[in-house]
């Protein structure tokens, strides 16, 4: 299988990595098995965070005892070096390791650099120095912090939502980080689940030598399915642009990620999936999407104080109030013609 060099660092890997997050929602037992299998299908890059509740801890289940063959890459939401270190210290103990490959501020609100008065980027240096870590990373949901790490020299790899229904902006940030020499990690290379052609997202990704996409995985079917792509790599084909062309009119813009930081609502709405509810009626099967439970789920929004917290939140600068207002109106008009 094809490898990729993540930038200037020695991180070699097929161009398929596992993302961990959903690894938390499934028993430690599945998910042992689940990282196991993908190892031993040649997935060598998984990617965590200390926030993914007992995601780490199931990955040191899981490979510790092939620990020098596998790249692992964590993430910090500390906001102080006190609390970095406490990440870090308990990150290396739930991954049963001694060091990090990469570590990754976790979507900061700042591109951290020496001297700016948060101490951060200091405790990571020293971490590197004492060992710890290897590579610096910095994960992003807002793209102008991510350019500004991809341009500041300090960071080895850009984490960054990243999918064929990318803006020109986004595409921008790919470029740059290429002529910077910088490793680009995409996360939510389906959209956060929109996207449901795995391997027209898969084939798309091919195209950039330097991009490793991480597709998150909690499912042993979804695993087999990229274990299949990475095995027999499909190639553009018509096929796969028609079906781009098709999500990019129907999706790309102003659409939800799903990536929860608007969460959570004082009024208990669950914003990250209901602010989605009308595209994916157009993407699953819809008796799913009609259960008593999403009813109640978009129900709620008919609670909102539009008090402007989730909007304020929004990494993409989305009206969320409205969203979730048009998602409603949508997914009433479709619950009316199924009666």
């Amino acid at each position: 299988m094809k490898k990729i060099t993540l930038g200037k660092t020695d991180i070699q890997t097929i161009p398929c990595g596992f993302g961990a997050l959903p690894v938390q929602r499934v028993s430690k037992a599945d998910g042992v098995l689940l990282l196991q299998k993908a190892f031993e299908a040649g997935i060598t890059f998984f990617d965590t965070a200390r926030g993914y509740t007992d995601s780490e801890e199931k990955i040191g289940a899981a490979l510790s005892e092939v620990r020098n063959s596998i790249t692992i890459a964590t993430k910090t939401h500390a906001k102080s070096p006190e609390l970095f270190w406490q990440d870090l210290e308990e990150s290396l103990r739930t991954l049963k390791t001694d060091y990090i490959d990469l570590y990754q501020f976790h979507n900061p609100g700042q591109c951290f650099k020496p001297g700016d008065g948060t101490g951060m980027y200091e405790a990571m240096l020293e971490a590197k120095g004492q060992g710890k870590v290897r590579w610096v990373g910095i994960t992003s949901h807002q793209l102008n912090v991510a350019k500004e790490a991809a341009g500041s020299g300090l960071y080895d790899t850009i984490q960054y939502p990243f999918s064929y229904l990318a803006s020109e902006e986004e595409l921008s940030l790919v470029e740059q980080c290429r002529e910077e020499g910088l490793g680009f990690v995409a996360m939510k290379a389906l959209a956060g689940g929109l996207l449901t052609n795995a391997a027209a997202a898969y084939v798309y990704m091919q195209q950039y030598d330097h991009v490793l996409p991480i597709w998150g995985m909690q499912r042993m079917k979804e695993l087999l399915e990229f274990i299949e792509l990475n095995h027999n790599p499909p190639q553009m084909e018509s096929d796969f642009l028609a079906v781009m062309e098709r999500d990019r009119e129907q999706l790309a813009g102003q659409f939800c990620r799903g990536c929860g930081y608007c969460m959570p609502c004082p009024m208990g709405i669950e914003i990250n999936n209901a602010a989605r509810m009308s595209l994916m009626l157009r993407r699953a099967p819809e008796a799913k999407q009609l259960s008593d439970g999403n009813q109640a789920m978009m129900k709620k929004i008919e609670s909102c104080t539009q008090c402007g917290s989730c909007k304020s939140k929004c990494p993409y600068g989305l009206d969320t109030p409205q969203l979730l207002k048009r998602n409603l109106k949508d997914y009433q008009e479709v619950k009316e013609t199924r009666k």
